[in-house]
This record gives structure tokens, sequence and C-alpha cells, in this order.
């Protein structure tokens, strides 16, 4: 292999969710609900479960009640290991 040839770059998947916001009052935190639908393989019956994100949000520009969407990232504190994309309202 010659050294001006390189590989192609493998990019790292990131996992992408979008829910909606429930509390803003932390400094540059937001805690984000993502509901999903789960089926019980039993009674074949849909159930909601919802699971609570915590997610930077450098400029504190998402409110409670907003649509947002984000996306995983590097460890920015001991529970905050998401950041913001887009506000959807």
């Amino acid at each position: 292999m010659d050294k001006l040839e390189t590989k192609p770059e493998v990019k790292k998947s990131m996992r992408e969710f979008a829910g909606e916001v429930v509390s803003a009052t932390m400094d540059k935190t937001i805690v984000v609900r993502v509901d999903t639908m789960k089926l019980n393989s039993k009674y074949n019956k849909m159930y909601r479960t919802s699971r609570k994100f915590h997610v930077h949000d450098a400029e504190k520009i998402a409110k409670e009640g907003d649509k947002v969407r984000f996306v995983e990232c590097r460890p920015l504190s001991a529970t905050k290991r998401w950041r913001i994309v887009s506000i959807e309202k």
C-alpha cells in the first residue's frame, strides 16, 4: 500500500432519537422524554414505554413542551451523553 493512499474512514453510526422536553431548568441541560411502543408477546397488545435522557443544550434555546431531535456524543458529564440537533416545535 502506497503511503499516499489512505483507507476510507469508517464513520461511527450515532444513535438518534426524538422526544419531548419535560424539563429545561438546569444550566445547559434539558431532560427529554422519548416514548416508544412495544408489543407484549403473549397477549399481542401494544403498550407505551418512556425513557428520559439528559441532553446538552449549550445555547439554552429549548423550552418545555418542544419536540427535539438529539444524537449520541462523547460523555459531557456523569449523566449527559447526548447533544441536541434540532428543535421541531
